[in-house]
């Protein structure tokens, strides 16, 4: 009788986890997310009072100096001043970095939305002027409500070219690499960061005797039939590296950072539920994800950008049509068409006078680019949300099933 009414409660508290969004219940979803938020909040404040009075003594003084330093004037003032920029800079970099890879699976693509692009305009701004010394400082990329100060800028403003070849101007891969290499890396750390908050739960979850979600969840979809070819492909490969979890060591969590994983996650609530220890974990993740892998993805944005890519691709096509019979004759036109639409690509279109007024179309593609991320970021606030609600409510479903079974 007592297992029946279990399972029942229990079919009843799924399908209430499942109707519970934003859209279908926004009042109550936003009303359990705040309980949620605040219950983490008293939380970790009465950790921090138990066991961390000596952390909260340094950084209470910490911040007392900054402020100091910061209101009061002097001639450290620039000093102070350039230091922020750099905590700005790095803080930036870092938390775009987190916001990709954290959300299990649900996380903002930052590097295609912000890091991907600043390569690439950084990279053509470089091969148009033939010179890297683009920078007014380390700091001066893109960041919140700012646009770097290189990149309206036309290259006479900069000088003249500094790497010429015969063939134009050529940057070296690496001279571009080395310029924007800092806020590569500072990216690669936040992603690393991102990544552990899987673990930890996992980790909190092993200790207390419990599974988490995520491994929990893969054991109901086995015994459902109900999903799309993707989502089996997915949770058969969860299931292989759960069955082989015992594998699992510094070499292969490496390995599995340093290529684009989707899975990576799941990695990471495995390592956490195996007792992989911490920094074994943390310092494969941050080896492969902030060196490894962000510098593979750099290279080939570069690499396309700098039309070094280019190039290979035109040699390889030109040698293989001139073995062609009946081609060779056709070559000479199709190398000068696509010289032609290289330097389009290439090189910034000319400047136009200042006495010359230029219609602009207000729908302009910085606009609809802002949109976009705006709608990402609105996405990625309603999983977050919605979520965290689902998983509060949870908690407070298996509260009343074991108030149920204790009572009997």
């Amino acid at each position: 009788m007592l297992l029946s009414q279990a399972t029942v409660l229990r079919e009843k508290h799924a399908k209430e986890v499942k109707n519970l969004t934003l859209m279908t219940q926004p009042l109550n979803t936003l009303k359990l997310f705040v309980e949620a938020y605040v219950l983490y909040i008293k939380r970790s404040v009465s950790y921090l009072i138990a066991h961390g009075v000596w952390f909260m003594l340094v950084t209470t003084l910490l911040v007392a100096s900054g402020v100091l330093l910061v209101t009061v004037d002097g001639p450290h003032g620039k000093h102070v001043e350039e230091v922020l920029e750099y905590v700005r800079f790095s803080l930036w970099w870092i938390a775009l970095g987190v916001a990709s890879s954290i959300g299990l699976g649900s996380g903002l693509h930052t590097f295609v939305l912000y890091l991907g692009p600043h390569i690439a305009f950084f990279t053509l701004k470089a091969t148009q002027c033939g010179r890297v010394d683009l920078k007014s400082a380390p700091y001066d990329t893109i960041q919140l409500k700012r646009v770097p100060s290189w990149l309206d800028k036309s290259c006479l403003e900069f000088g003249h070219s500094l790497m010429i070849s015969a063939t134009g101007s050529h940057v070296p891969l690496t001279s571009i690499f080395l310029k924007i290499q800092l806020e590569v890396v500072l990216w690669g750390i936040g992603t690393a960061l991102g990544e552990l908050p899987p673990y930890f739960i996992s980790r909190a979850a092993s200790i207390s005797g419990s599974t988490v979600d995520g491994i929990q969840e893969l054991d109901d979809a086995s015994s459902s039939e109900d999903t799309g070819f993707m989502a089996t492909y997915l949770n058969r490969i969860k299931r292989w590296l759960l069955t082989h979890c015992q594998h699992l060591n510094f070499f292969t969590v490496l390995v599995l950072a340093s290529v684009p994983n989707p899975l990576f996650d799941f990695a990471g609530i495995i390592c956490g539920q195996v007792g992989i220890p911490f920094w074994k974990f943390f310092l494969a993740t941050l080896i492969g994800k902030a060196i490894i892998k962000t510098h593979i993805q750099t290279i080939f944005i570069i690499s396309v950008c700098n039309n070094q890519l280019l190039d290979w691709m035109e040699n390889e096509l030109m040698w293989i049509l001139s073995h062609v019979p009946g081609l060779a004759s056709v070559l000479p036109g199709l190398i000068a068409k696509l010289h032609t639409m290289k330097e389009k690509y290439i090189h910034a279109s000319p400047t136009v006078a200042s006495n010359i007024k230029v219609k602009k179309w207000d729908l302009s593609f910085a606009s609809i680019w802002n949109g976009i991320v705006w709608l990402m970021l609105l996405n990625f606030f309603v999983k977050i949300v919605t979520e965290t609600a689902q998983r509060h409510l949870k908690k407070k479903q298996e509260k009343v099933i074991a108030a149920l079974t204790h009572s009997h």
